[in-house]
């Protein structure tokens, strides 16, 4: 079992992550690339203390990018968009 916290990266904070936690009280994390959608929920209900109703996720392929002749890419990441139980709220992502 790995530790909660290695599971859960960060929140994505950008404008439709934040909308869809004002709209759908949807949150959304950057998470490891091997969890899968029930060791984000176990992370999130112990870390949080919420009651998460599902999990999507989403792998976001590293991009490629150049210097000069060379080329390389950037890591592979994945996203969890999280659905909370009405009333549940993180406290991160008031106020944003």
């Amino acid at each position: 079992m790995k530790n909660y916290y290695s599971i859960i990266k960060s929140p994505v904070i950008t404008e439709k992550s934040t909308a869809s936690v004002a709209q759908d009280n949807k949150v959304v994390f950057w998470v490891d690339v091997d969890a899968n959608k029930g060791d984000v929920k176990e992370a999130v209900e112990k870390i949080f203390s919420v009651k998460v109703l599902s999990v999507n996720t989403q792998r976001v392929p590293g991009k490629i990018k150049r210097m000069g002749k060379y080329a390389g890419q950037k890591p592979t990441r994945k996203k969890a968009y999280v659905s909370l139980k009405e009333g549940d709220k993180i406290e991160i992502f008031e106020g944003v």
